[in-house]
């Protein structure tokens, strides 16, 4: 059985004080002996606050990205090896913002999860459909070359260390929401096409989550699934309290 994660991706909020108090309060809630994993990524320049708030609890630390050389005259950019020698395990790729904001193309995240792997983090390669292409009844071609391309590199062995996340664009911070049809659909789909590259027993065995717009009082409809392996959360794991009851909905499961 697949093991739900619960990540909270903070994107650029909180200050210091904000992120290490928020933190604190994840650990104090959750342990390594949960039924659950989670797992909270701040901004860049907190991560080592928020590395020791944290320590000795079970709740596991991610970027929210990384640069594809591990040093390097990359002005403003963060090697994977700078995210684990902060106490990172995981770095999440390809989320929309920036694939849509700031260019990252398909080959770019690809060339991303191998430098992530290589560097000794575990990654949540993220990929999702616009409006637009949802209109169009472009949503499996879209998910299925996005997918694709991050898995370029990856073998059946190192996509161990690799979790997939389907987040709608036209549910990010909008307040919308796929239904559990659609969040399904998608899902399904995505397992399928780990099939199709890999074998049936990594497709069963990748976990896949749903990004969106995630809330306390929607969680538990959409993990219920079962095709949906856990969240990707964003606004709703800015607040302690908000933040864990999707992770009790979690546990509930």
């Amino acid at each position: 059985m697949r093991r739900i994660l619960v990540a909270g991706n903070w994107k650029m909020n909180t200050g210091r004080a904000d992120a290490v108090e928020l933190a604190g309060g994840l650990a104090e809630c959750h342990s390594e002996s949960s039924s659950v994993d989670v797992l909270i990524a701040p901004p860049f320049v907190w991560l080592e606050a928020v590395a020791e708030a944290i320590r000795g609890s079970g709740v596991l630390l991610a970027g929210q990205n990384a640069w594809c050389e591990p040093s390097g005259a990359y002005t403003g950019e963060v090697s994977c090896e700078m995210l684990a020698d902060v106490g990172c395990g995981w770095v999440i790729l390809g989320h929309s913002e920036r694939r849509q904001l700031l260019g990252d193309t398909d080959q770019l995240v690809s060339d991303k999860v191998s430098a992530a792997h290589a560097g000794g983090l575990d990654v949540i390669l993220c990929v999702g459909e616009t409006r637009e292409q949802r209109e169009a009844s472009e949503t499996e071609a879209v998910l299925s070359r996005q997918l694709l391309a991050g898995l370029a590199a990856v073998d059946a062995e190192t996509i161990k260390r690799l979790v997939v996340a389907y987040e709608p664009v036209w549910a990010i911070g909008t307040g919308l929401t796929a239904t559990t049809l659609q969040a399904e659909s998608a899902h399904a789909h995505l397992r399928n096409q780990l099939a199709v590259r890999y074998n049936s027993e990594v497709a069963e065995s990748t976990r896949i989550l749903y990004g969106g717009s995630v809330k306390s009082d929607n969680a538990a409809e959409l993990m219920s699934q079962p095709n949906v392996d856990g969240a990707l959360v964003g606004g709703a794991s800015l607040s302690v309290e908000s933040f864990v009851a999707i992770i009790d909905a979690a546990r509930e499961l």
